[in-house]
């Protein structure tokens, strides 16, 4: 298990470079432990396709020095808050164990970052139950979270 400093989310892989890459690399650089969790593939997306968006992610992640570049692969165009949903973001909060987790604006021109803001501020506060239980992907039992800012 990698601990990270800052972990940022994005509905589409993309997003993070286009919302915050200036923060993510400036605390890279700082040599805080930064990474990024996509919640989709982006395979609704009309420019590129989810093999071209995963190797421009994994460029990008070099370029600002993340320490981690994950992707939980929720359907691309149908996020919603369900349970089902916030369990694989309640995972990787577990695992990675991020001090900071910045998100998307809760409103914007695109259905899916609006509805991933909602889902991630309830996974985030989630993640912190230990009547919610999540294993690692060892299939140990995942302690809470502490409190996220």
């Amino acid at each position: 298990m990698k601990k990270l400093d800052v972990l940022a989310f994005g509905a589409h892989p993309d997003d993070t470079e286009l919302g915050c890459s200036g923060t993510l690399a400036a605390l890279s650089k700082q040599g805080k432990n930064v990474g990024v969790v996509d919640l989709t593939r982006g395979e609704m997306g009309s420019r590129g396709t989810p093999e071209l968006r995963k190797i421009e992610a994994a460029n990008a992640a070099k370029i600002l020095g993340l320490a981690v570049r994950d992707n939980i692969g929720l359907p691309d165009s149908e996020i919603s808050n369900t349970r089902d949903f916030q369990l694989p973001i309640i995972e990787k909060l577990r695992q990675y164990r991020p001090h900071i987790a910045i998100i998307p604006a809760p409103s914007d021109r695109h259905p899916d970052h609006g509805n991933a803001t909602s889902l991630l501020v309830d996974a985030i506060f989630y993640s912190g139950l230990i009547k919610i239980e999540t294993k690692d992907p060892n299939g140990n039992l995942q302690a809470p979270t502490g409190r996220l800012m």
